[in-house]
């Protein structure tokens, strides 16, 4: 199986942001929700060709609410990640699977204690805004009941995301967050250490040339 990681920005809050939206609700419904890190969603897909769809289905929401979209295809790697361009190239064929680990960024993991209560209860009300009038899921109604923050309409209120939904996001076990990436390249099939700072454990996400070298 496929997996599909979304970290979301700093700013926002990504279990609400998604959960509270009808299309990016829909899009979700089939999977089982987790929470690896802070302020994330991860879930299990088919294929990477199928991880690559749901990540264009979600496309609106990731350009406003993630920072991070990321895809784990166990015929590249068990352990490794690959960043979104690179698992779409993955799945055109246009990047080989030997090919894939040349270029990457490293990041830290710091533990920051137990897994944080479901979105219901702890995050909905700390959503951020950040919405526009584009908004696939916006409605009279909805527009009506948001507050306006920083001359935008806030997120959608709490109650348009059912307590089911929310909960499938809920993770058991600690709860880490992703710190400082380091961004290195594989020589004869080794990664650099990770030195930026001391932290339990490391994150190694595989980039496109093109990420590698802005």
């Amino acid at each position: 199986m496929t997996r599909v990681c979304l970290i979301g920005e700093d700013e926002t809050t990504l279990q609400y942001e998604l959960l509270s939206r009808e299309t990016a609700r829909e899009a979700l419904a089939t999977y089982d929700l987790e929470r690896p890190f802070e302020n994330s969603l991860s879930l299990r897909t088919v294929s990477v060709g199928a991880a690559v769809s749901l990540l264009n289905d979600l496309n609106w929401y990731l350009t406003r609410f993630v920072d991070e979209a990321l895809v784990q295809e166990p015929s590249v790697s068990d352990e490794e990640w690959l960043s979104r361009p690179l698992a779409r190239q993955l799945r055109n064929g246009d990047v080989e699977p030997e090919e894939t680990a040349q270029f990457c960024k490293i990041y830290g993991l710091e533990r920051i204690g137990a897994a944080p209560q479901s979105p219901d209860d702890s995050d909905a009300g700390a959503a951020s805004g950040g919405g526009g009038s584009s908004d696939p899921d916006a409605s009279p109604k909805a527009h009506n009941d948001r507050a306006p923050e920083n001359g935008g309409p806030s997120s959608p209120p709490a109650d348009d995301a059912g307590e089911d939904d929310a909960d499938r996001s809920g993770a058991a076990g600690p709860t880490y967050r992703l710190v400082e990436p380091l961004y290195v390249r594989r020589t004869d099939g080794d990664l650099p250490d990770y030195d930026l700072r001391d932290v339990e454990d490391t994150l190694v996400v595989r980039l496109t040339e093109a990420e590698y070298s802005p």
